[in-house]
């Protein structure tokens, strides 16, 4: 029994680690990274994967004693965080998926396995993830410096390896009890079946609202790369970062607003209209009404959201108990899409900052220095979450009273 079950343990972290690696290969390769110097591709695929994971990488950089560099990312990387969180979730849930009720000893030995294994995988992966790159000034004054002074900048990564460890750790126990959550068929603990009428449909409908927006991402995404050429850099975007886009979005949709700011020749994976909002000198606020001011047709947002709500309040109707007040079904899906939006607002941030100086004077030419962050404000996000989870909830559950009603009736007439 128990070498078995380190089987399956070795299993589910190797799957979930693979899937992670192969998304992340494939994306940086459609970006560009596969040319760096010094053999350093797998090592930032490795670096990859740990930021994925909520680990964290931290940048240096030097050039020289009459010169200084400046480094830094703030990013995950969810659509390899999302590759191997499916993965994870249904190598961990395959072994029961037969099952209607699982002891808590049991759940709790096998989670204590695959972390057991996922640490040891993390510690072999922070360990590889760190290299260090020549910069290379360019032409023109900054070449003719670094011929005088010998400048050579250098800028390098590697991974705190608590930090991974206890982040990475965190995020495996949330993807399995999320796996435990969601799943309709994954079995429970006896006392904990009384709550799964109450908490699993709506959190499964909120999971099937995430993967709807990233499957209307796709398709968005494989017409770009078809119909407006850099297909590469397309690709390099659904296989890294397509979540980063298509959720926030659906957060602005909602009336959510996020402050950020683009600087240099950094620019945001997101569209064209999103970063012309941005790149401005002061801090900007992106929500429906600035990015309105630029295309009128992102007011399409609010009817795609609505759409994305309602049929999500059917899917939590339909797998609720029957007899359910609808008032009851607006509760849930209200307090589900509040603790979706936070998740969104948690994970979707992003900084970057990188900076060059000589003799105390940056940005020489405004090419080697860029800023760019973006941030979500929270509280109006999750205040904005409610009335809509509310209203969609409510309707929802009437919608799916009349259309079973309909159902009824049309069988009684067969009879």
């Amino acid at each position: 029994m128990a070498p078995h079950g380190w089987a399956q343990a070795l299993a589910t972290v190797l799957a979930g680690l693979l899937a992670m690696a192969a998304v992340a290969a494939l994306g940086l390769w459609a970006a560009g990274a596969a040319d760096l110097p010094g053999g350093a591709f797998p090592r930032v695929v490795a670096a990859t994967v740990v930021t994925a994971v909520g680990g964290a990488v931290d940048f240096s950089g030097h050039a020289g004693g009459l010169a200084g560099t400046r480094a830094g990312l703030t990013v995950m990387p969810l659509s390899v965080t999302l590759a191997g969180a499916l993965v994870i979730a249904w190598a961990f849930l395959r072994p029961l998926r037969h099952r209607a009720v699982a002891g808590t000893a049991e759940l709790a030995g096998r989670a204590g396995r695959i972390a057991v294994l996922w640490l040891l995988a993390l510690l072999g992966l922070a360990s590889a993830a760190r290299q260090s790159f020549e910069v290379s000034l360019g032409e023109g004054v900054l070449d003719e410096l670094d011929e005088i002074l010998g400048l050579s900048p250098r800028v390098g990564f590697t991974t705190d390896v608590p930090l991974t460890l206890l982040f990475g750790l965190l995020w495996l126990a949330g993807v399995l009890a999320l796996a435990l959550l969601v799943s309709p068929g994954a079995p429970l603990p006896g006392r904990l079946l009384r709550f799964q009428a109450v908490v699993r449909p709506a959190a499964y409908a909120m999971a099937v609202l995430l993967l709807a927006c990233v499957a209307v991402g796709v398709v968005i995404g494989l017409v770009v790369a078809a119909t407006h050429g850099h297909p590469a850099r397309t690709f390099a975007v659904l296989l890294l970062g397509l979540p980063n886009v298509v959720w926030p979005v659906f957060t602005l949709g909602l009336g959510a607003t996020w402050d950020g700011r683009v600087e240099g020749p950094f620019g945001l994976p997101m569209p064209r209209l999103l970063d012309e909002v941005l790149r401005t000198p002061d801090v900007s606020a992106l929500n429906l009404r600035t990015l309105a001011e630029h295309d009128g047709r992102v007011w399409w947002l609010v009817a795609v959201d609505a759409a994305l709500l309602l049929t999500a309040a059917a899917v939590t109707a339909a797998r609720s108990p029957a007899r359910t007040p609808a008032w009851r079904h607006a509760v849930h899906l209200a307090v589900a899409l509040a603790l979706t939006v936070l998740a969104v607002c948690l994970v979707g941030r992003v900084s970057a900052s990188y900076g060059f100086s000589v003799l105390g004077i940056g940005d020489l030419g405004g090419a080697l220095s860029g800023e760019l962050f973006l941030r979500p404000r929270p509280w109006s996000a999750l205040g904005l979450a409610l009335p809509w989870g509310l209203a969609a909830g409510f309707l929802g559950a009437l919608l799916a009273g009349w259309a079973g009603r309909r159902r009824g009736r049309g069988r009684g007439r067969e009879r």
